[in-house]
């Protein structure tokens, strides 16, 4: 799904202030970038500093003047912290892209508990606490406003290795579906997409450490190459927009149809 400046123009966001946590690298990088591009102040948040002061270079270079803010999820202290800035920063917040992510390989019977909650309290508990902390201003303010979050498509299958990833972004996917209910009634929109293989650096190392794991993985997708970050923001920018007005709720899978075709009989 590619959705190009063309058809929204740079000015489809335009004075929106939108929060981008995990912003400082891969896909919440390029979504911050998108939403930039088209109009939007940014502000991105990340607990490495190293990735914050790389990503901000990156969106200056394209022509924006990001707002950065040192923050770990994990703690809701930080969260509050963040949102405080925002607001005497750009003075209110329309859209809040949950990004930030922690994952590894790792069978379920070898997993401890200290790496369950590393991933479960980024992931899920990171989502409720910037979510909570943004919904709130939203409501206060009264003007609406746009929350997507990032999943990833085995919330759909489940994925050998991944039980601690997987577990909290259906958590994650529960979630958006019962804030769309309950703040429908204040205008905010809350969606997620969940991409399948991604481009990226990062998590490559993490996840896909050898070619073999790669071609494997590429082979099993439907149109046989991996997302690209770009695709990601694309869709995000889309369900931020007031082109995706009518849709809460909603979670997009953005994979080449990896999680599709997997019936007994094959033709290709």
């Amino acid at each position: 799904m590619v959705i190009s400046l063309v058809m929204f123009g740079p000015t489809m966001l335009k004075d929106r202030v939108a929060v981008v946590t995990g912003g400082g690298t891969g896909i919440g990088l390029a979504v911050a970038k998108r939403l930039g591009e088209l109009g939007a102040r940014i502000v991105i948040g990340s607990r490495n500093s190293a990735n914050l002061e790389t990503g901000s270079a990156d969106l200056r270079h394209a022509g924006l003047d990001p707002l950065i803010v040192q923050v770990d999820v994990r703690n809701p202290e930080q969260v509050d912290e963040l949102v405080e800035r925002t607001i005497k920063h750009f003075g209110h917040i329309d859209i809040l892209v949950n990004n930030a992510a922690g994952n590894f390989i790792c069978r379920a019977e070898d997993l401890s508990p200290k790496g369950w909650n590393a991933v479960v309290g980024i992931v899920l508990n990171g989502t409720f606490y910037c979510s909570r902390a943004v919904g709130r201003q939203m409501i206060q303010r009264g003007a609406g406003g746009s929350i997507v979050s990032i999943l990833a498509n085995y919330v759909w299958t489940g994925s050998a290795g991944t039980v601690h990833s997987a577990a909290a972004k259906a958590g994650v996917m529960s979630l958006t579906q019962t804030l769309a209910v309950e703040w429908a009634q204040h205008r905010i929109r809350v969606n997620a997409v969940a991409p399948g293989p991604v481009e990226s650096p990062g998590a490559a190392k993490q996840l896909w450490n050898s070619q073999e794991a790669v071609d494997r993985i590429t082979s099993s997708v439907p149109l046989k190459r991996w997302g690209k970050p770009e695709e990601i923001a694309d869709a995000v920018a889309f369900l931020v927009s007031d082109h995706a007005g009518y849709i809460t709720g909603e979670v997009l899978t953005i994979d080449g149809g990896a999680w599709l075709g997997r019936g007994p009989f094959q033709f290709v």
